[in-house]
């Protein structure tokens, strides 16, 4: 009898070992497949969280000289001792987990890559051990021990992600956030432009040893399949986006995967794509083996506004009237948070449709209704009034209340319009790409939330000599967006007097001089050789105006729009005339929701801004980019907000007990792991003029 007693005391011992060296390590975006940002570390705890100092700190030598930095986005993982991370250039390095000393680096681009890259995959099989990660088009896979590419895999250790045969010409994909594993697949979304011309968001299952393309989930509808009827006909030949930027999400035991997908292109005219549009703006469930749709939710119905799902939902388990649910629970921009049936997609708190405001737009034909859930409330402002305006000054106040009335403004999904509509939440509301972190321990789920109004005003004014000029210009503005605005402006008219406008730029080189300049760099302006290759009409297109006319809008009848567009300028911050918010804070908010019953547990404030709190009031909060992770320890770890801090609160009360100074500002979500036996704390810090590669940074107890 006893052979069997100490065989059962052998599988306990040794099953719990495993599961806690499972748990030492983050070894997936977000932590694990079902995208929890948890920790079951406790190590650092609320008692001694006030300790923590840092370790050490990385940061990557990759920035050419004079190059101006970009959002340092990355979640990095750890795997047995070693971190995995991608820099803001798309460098790849492994690093020793506990001191931060370099393993190894591989540079896709040579030194002339640069844009938003928030982390990489792992697999593993036997015998071997795989990075994978997008840069540019390409999918790569290197070995994780050495970091060299694997002549296995695709061409020479690369995939070209490309969509060919889209509108008769390549359109091209840049995906931004890690794949997800299933079994030997790693499932892919993309970026892709926002304007006419661009690629459809497919999501595509590619064979991690191999390379091979798998499977293909079309995102706007081939004929005869589900949801083509909710478009014009020819919709799937020329319509772009509805695309998963943000991540996504693996139930591994029924094996399905969880995609949230982005809008349409145009992202705020539809005339060319009347109907719901599915899958846009969807939670689609896929069978992960195969692709096949298994269900799906809308969430945006022909969307107007950028309402993308911007992160992967959280695989979660609630308690309702006594029985256990699987569901999952998606945030949004809308500040609305969607909880279904993990198997079904059916609501777990009842959703209804309602009716919002029509457009005004000539040949725009706006949804009639769109879904709120009635559990839990919004977390993020859904009308505003005028006890809702800022008021630093009676004047101030005054210019903020005459352009509140000027706009139109009625409600949430009011329409975008001539006149200039304020959209409230902006498409940089509710939540952004870090998601949130859910802890199946207290049934609590932690996000932070914007309040971010914008203005956003259409016109008419653009026709095109034929339909490829115009998709070249829009591709072209697409790359623009992507890797130029930053520096030069949203619409090429650049800020700092240090930066060249671009509005002149044919008059003042020729087309070889922009693009040398481009692929070489020059001064200040990083090299972008890599991603302009291939890229050089549409660049042209864009910046020269090539082959765009003008159109008075007294020269055309309204009703008439076949070949003139839309214009729209977005993203406008709705501020009073100093450039501060234009409504009362709190401007970003932690919040933790009980989704067992839909309520709130706490909210409050996330960050401030000291000069323009006034006396007596609670912190102003700042809005915020990245998310949250939560721990076993009794800590929400979060930095996000643009004041250069990272945060510990109590995970029961929203207490704020910790505060730490970085170098920059955190726009990322932290990963939490243990190497020989001491808990870590890691957090990607974007870059300055001075260190335009930024930093990883990484706390630990003394």
């Amino acid at each position: 009898m006893r052979a069997p007693f100490v065989f059962i005391i052998l599988v306990f011992l040794f099953g719990c070992q495993s599961e806690k060296i499972e748990n030492k390590n983050w070894p997936v975006y977000k932590s694990d497949a079902a995208s929890s940002s948890f920790s079951s570390l406790d190590q650092i705890n609320r008692e001694n969280v006030a300790t923590l100092e840092v370790a050490w700190i990385f940061e990557p030598n990759d920035a050419p000289d004079g190059a101006r930095a970009v959002k340092y986005e990355c979640n990095p993982i750890i795997i047995d001792g070693v971190m995995y991370l991608t820099s803001a250039r798309h460098v790849v390095y492994a690093l020793e987990s506990a001191s931060g000393k370099i393993i190894w680096s591989f540079d896709p681009f040579d030194g002339k890559g640069g844009a938003i890259k928030r982390g990489v995959t792992y697999w593993e099989g036997q015998d071997d051990k795989r990075i994978l990660f997008t840069a540019g088009n390409h999918l790569f896979a290197l070995d994780a021990t050495s970091g060299k590419q694997i002549p296995g895999f695709g061409d020479n250790g690369k995939v070209n992600l490309n969509i060919e045969n889209f509108s008769g010409e390549e359109a091209w994909v840049v995906p931004t956030s890690p794949g997800i594993i299933s079994n030997d697949l790693i499932i892919l979304g993309s970026e892709v432009s926002e304007s006419y011309g661009a690629a459809p968001g497919y999501i595509r299952a590619y064979d991690v040893r191999k390379g091979k393309l798998e499977w293909t989930f079309h995102t706007i509808p081939w004929p005869g399949e589900v949801g083509y009827d909710t478009w014009p006909p020819d919709a799937w030949k020329k319509v772009g986006g509805a695309n998963n930027w943000g991540g996504m999400s693996l139930d591994e035991k029924r094996g399905i995967v969880y995609v949230p997908l982005g809008s349409p292109a145009y992202d705020y005219y539809g005339s060319d794509r009347k109907g719901m549009n599915l899958f846009g703006n969807s939670l689609v469930a896929l069978d992960a083996g195969t692709g096949k749709l298994i269900w799906h939710f809308q969430t945006t119905h022909h969307d107007l506004w950028d309402y993308d799902l911007p992160a992967p939902p959280n695989l979660i388990t609630v308690t309702k009237n006594g029985k256990q649910i699987d569901a999952v629970a998606q945030t949004t921009k809308t500040g609305l948070l969607f909880v279904l049936d993990r198997e079904t997609g059916e609501p777990v708190f009842p959703v209804e449709e309602r009716p919002v405001p029509a457009s005004n737009i000539p040949g725009e034909e706006a949804w009639p209704t769109q879904p709120f859930p009635t559990i839990p409330l919004p977390y993020s402002k859904q009308h505003l009034s005028d006890d809702d305006l800022s008021g630093f000054t009676s004047e101030s106040k005054k210019e903020v209340l005459d352009a509140f009335m000027r706009f139109r403004y009625e409600g949430i999904y009011t329409p975008p319009d001539t006149s200039g509509t304020l959209l409230t939440p902006g498409s940089r509301g509710g939540s952004e790409w870090g998601g949130a972190a859910w802890d199946q321990e207290t049934g609590l789920l932690y996000l932070n939330a914007n309040e971010s109004p914008e203005i956003a005003k259409v016109s008419r004014g653009v026709a095109w000599k034929s339909p490829r000029d115009q998709s070249m210009y829009n591709v072209g503005r697409s790359f623009y967006n992507t890797y130029c605005a930053s520096c030069h402006g949203t619409n090429k008219q650049a800020t700092d007097p240090s930066i060249p406008s671009l509005t002149d730029v044919g008059k003042r080189l020729s087309k070889n001089d922009i693009l040398n300049r481009i692929k070489n760099g020059k001064g200040k302006m990083p090299a972008f050789g890599q991603v302009a290759t291939g890229n050089e009409e549409e660049i042209l297109s864009y910046l020269l105006e090539i082959n765009r006319d003008k159109i008075s809008q007294k020269s055309q009848n309204e009703s008439d729009t076949g070949m003139v567009y839309l214009n729209l300028t977005a993203y406008g911050y709705f501020r009073d005339p100093e450039g501060r918010p234009a409504i009362k804070p709190a401007w970003g908010t932690l919040n933790a929701i009980n989704l067992n019953t839909g309520e709130y547990a706490w909210r409050v404030p996330l960050g401030n801004i000291p000069e323009l709190q006034q006396p007596g009031d609670p912190l102003t909060g700042i809005e915020n980019y990245g998310g949250p992770v939560v721990t076993a320890g009794g800590l929400v770890f979060i930095a996000a907000t643009g004041d250069k801090k990272i945060r510990a609160f109590d995970k029961e009360t929203g207490d704020e007990i910790w505060t730490a100074d970085l170098p920059g500002n955190g726009y990322a979500s932290p990963a939490i792991y243990e190497a020989n036996g001491k808990q870590y704390l890691a957090i990607a810090v974007t870059g300055n003029r001075d260190k335009p590669g930024g930093w990883m940074v990484v706390f630990a107890l003394p």
